[in-house]
């Protein structure tokens, strides 16, 4: 079984590596505060998850106010 091919936005225009980094990057905060309640995850203490979210923060800032440019 093969998965479906990405999106042009996602996989061969220009930034397309910037943007796939920013979805992860936003799914990884997501998840882990959707998973928060559940037992191995509240373990977790509290500067983790809001490191997790300031990171998603910086990558999204530093997306739009500074793009990488392209020759």
């Amino acid at each position: 079984m093969r998965w479906p091919a990405l999106p042009p936005l996602l996989s061969s225009l220009p930034g397309s590596g910037q943007r796939l980094r920013l979805l992860r990057v936003w799914a990884l905060a997501g998840l882990a505060m959707v998973l928060r309640p559940w037992l191995p995850f509240n373990l977790l203490p509290g500067w983790v998850v809001g490191g997790l979210l300031l990171w998603a923060v910086l990558e999204l800032v530093m997306c739009v106010w500074w793009p990488r440019r392209w020759r």
